[in-house]
């Protein structure tokens, strides 16, 4: 599918309601685009506080915001190793609760493709897919390293014979090597080992810090996190998108000139494949496809037919509403590619 517009449907709402002198249009804009919060859990020890932290970083961009409420949008739940009867009546008294696996670097036999294993069989216990995360990594890809921390990885990269960077804190400490130990505590406590033998390795291998720093925010999972916290709170920004549309259509009702600008705003193109997108990504964290390759012009008034008996067959209002979405969407690219009558077969 084609997206909607830029910023999908609150998007559209805000650039609208910034032309239209209506404050109960801008109260409905502010409401729609509001962050989505996230509550992150978990028990003491497992880092929880600094998954927030990065998660409050890298998920700026989705338009989520991490709260101390513990009543969230959406619920991320920290573990890390192994998940106690607590963390699975946690994780099942929040349903659409995101489980991370935390300090996936501490995992023996190979970091990653252990935190792979891991994740699979925790999946199984918790009822939920779990996600691996190294936490420090993110922060340090987000937030930078500090110029002390930058000097100390290039002196190990550069010192042919540094050592201590597999093996235990300790060892990394005591290893022979030009870096004071002072500093080396500094870059333990902002990569942990398996961070600081990442960096070096990179810059032994040429790299930039800004290509370390990319790195580092692949290998910490972060990304992948924020993905699926945005999907997990997909039901709740479609109801948003409902809730804005039932207020303008009220708004629209007068015989006035305001009234007929909002009604415009709702009929138009760029609005109904905003509500579209919206209804989209609900469809797909529902576990649907509602998407065709990108471009299938073709593909627009068979998915239009398609979602159109998807909605009808909907046991609940959100998912007609979906399904009418993706149907009106589908019929306006329809059109506007030039589409017959004939052209379903």
């Amino acid at each position: 599918m084609r997206p909607g517009g830029r910023g999908g449907f609150a998007g559209e709402l805000a650039r609208f309601a910034a032309g239209h002198a209506d404050p109960r249009v801008t109260a409905i804009a502010e409401r729609t685009a509001a962050p989505q919060r996230v509550a992150v859990r978990g028990r003491r020890g497992v880092g929880r506080s600094t998954v927030a932290r990065a998660l409050a970083s890298a998920g700026a961009a989705a338009n989520l915001s991490v709260t101390a409420d513990p009543g969230g949008d959406v619920v991320v739940y920290v573990s890390a190793e192994v998940l106690k009867p607590e963390d699975t009546r946690a994780i099942a008294a929040a349903p659409e609760a995101v489980v991370v696996l935390n300090k996936a670097d501490l995992l023996p036999g190979g970091p990653l493709p252990a935190a792979r294993r891991l994740c699979a069989e925790l999946s199984s216990v918790a009822g939920a897919p779990v996600a691996p995360m190294i936490a420090p990594l993110a922060l340090a890809a987000l937030d930078g390293l500090d110029a002390e921390c930058w000097a100390g990885l290039r002196a190990l990269a550069a010192h042919p014979g540094a050592d201590g960077l597999d093996g235990s804190h300790a060892g990394f400490l005591t290893a022979g090597n030009p870096v004071p130990a002072e500093r080396r505590l500094r870059l333990l406590d902002a990569l942990d080992l398996f961070g600081v033998a990442v960096g070096v390795a990179a810059l032994r291998r040429g790299r930039t810090p800004a290509q370390v720093r990319a790195l580092l925010r692949r290998l910490s999972g972060v990304d992948a996190v924020v993905r699926r916290v945005a999907a997990a709170g997909a039901e709740q920004r479609y109801r948003r998108v409902l809730d804005a549309v039932a207020d303008l259509e009220a708004l629209a009702v007068p015989r006035d000139r305001g009234a007929e600008r909002v009604g415009a705003f709702l009929r138009r193109d760029d609005t109904v494949l905003a509500r579209m997108e919206a209804a989209a990504e609900l469809a797909a964290a529902a576990g649907l496809e509602p998407r065709d390759p990108a471009g299938d012009a073709g593909g627009d008034l068979p998915r239009a037919l398609r979602w159109q008996r998807y909605g009808r067959a909907a046991v609940s209002d959100l998912h007609r509403a979906c399904g009418a979405d993706i149907a009106r969407g589908s019929l306006r690219l329809w059109s506007r590619a030039g589409g017959a009558p004939g052209d379903c077969r």
